[in-house]
């Protein structure tokens, strides 16, 4: 199975550019990634971070209509 992928792969031109750009673009999403949550405030860290509890919190003190 290796040597059918391999033979296909040497046989396609330029084929050794995808490795660097499939690099290149996880790379640079982790570092804007990153760089967006140290500039984060902390309000809307501590919101973010609440969100899982807040659906619970709403059905323990459900609003009399």
């Amino acid at each position: 199975m290796l040597k059918f992928i391999k033979h296909n792969m040497a046989t396609i031109g330029g084929i050794e550019i995808f490795p660097l750009i499939s690099f290149l673009i996880f790379f640079i999403f982790f570092i804007g990634l990153f760089a967006w949550v140290i500039r984060m405030k902390k309000a809307e860290v501590k919101t973010l971070a609440n969100l899982p509890f807040q659906d619970e919190e709403d059905n323990q003190n459900p609003v009399n209509q």
